[in-house]
């Protein structure tokens, strides 16, 4: 009886170390593209992600840095969320993505080339092929002259298009910087270059907005200038 528990004794601690040194052996193989599993959204291939990383494939499972891929993938394809996780069973990588909503059409200057987008609530600009075509041909919003910089105040924007139910067709940002915006109702509204005025200006459109419509004196204006929200200046169409 003592012999034959020495005996299981040992032969559990073999099949540990055999199911150790699986394991361990697993995490050294290399992951292929094929390897790669892609949840929550069929957009993108496993070569988009491929491409789309600074590691080079194939690559031991060990040597992943999953923080350091969430985060190129997330920048490089404009994604709203994304967690890589390394498995062994089955073997290779879980890719859970969660793609960006587009609420608006975008253009942005790179390199003195136009490039044509997306826009989403948080203002982050998304390349056209990396955005769902689902629901595009009910957007009704342009923003021009999208920069990294500008994404805080166009998202301050559509927010308050929600908020304050106004009807913004297009966001515009001149080369230098200057802010417009153009209202069903209000026309052309000039807001100038102070990114910290901005919601102190979107409450006094809506004011206006308000004011107006109910006396349709929004019929004859011609433009807005916000750009001192403190003096506002309204110009009318002259017969």
């Amino acid at each position: 009886m003592k012999n034959e528990k020495i005996i299981n004794k040992r032969s559990f601690l073999l099949l540990i170390l055999f199911s150790t040194s699986l394991l361990t052996l697993k995490t050294f193989k290399k992951v292929n593209n094929q390897d790669i599993r892609i949840y929550g959204s069929e957009l993108f291939s496993q070569n988009d992600l491929v491409k789309n990383s600074s590691l080079k494939f194939p690559i031991r499972l060990i040597l992943i840095e999953t923080k350091l891929l969430e985060n190129e993938l997330k920048q490089n394809l404009s994604l709203k969320n994304v967690s890589v996780n390394r498995e062994l069973f089955p073997f290779g990588l879980k890719v859970k993505i969660k793609t960006r909503t587009p609420i608006a059409y975008g253009e942005k200057i790179l390199n003195n080339e136009k490039i044509l987008g997306f826009i989403d609530k948080d203002g982050i600009f998304i390349d056209r092929k990396n955005a769902d075509e689902k629901n595009l041909n009910k957007l009704n919003l342009q923003v021009f002259g999208w920069k990294e910089k500008f994404k805080k105040t166009i998202s301050e924007i559509l927010i308050a298009q929600d908020n304050y139910k106004l009807n913004i067709v297009k966001i515009t940002f001149s080369p230098n910087g200057f802010l417009s915006i153009e209202e069903k109702d209000l026309k052309t509204i000039l807001l100038g270059f102070n990114p910290n005025l901005i919601n102190h200006q979107l409450q006094i459109i809506n004011n206006l907005k308000n004011e107006f419509v109910k006396n349709t004196f929004s019929k004859k204006i011609d433009n807005i200038d916000l750009t001192d929200p403190n003096k506002p200046k309204i110009k009318v169409f002259k017969p």
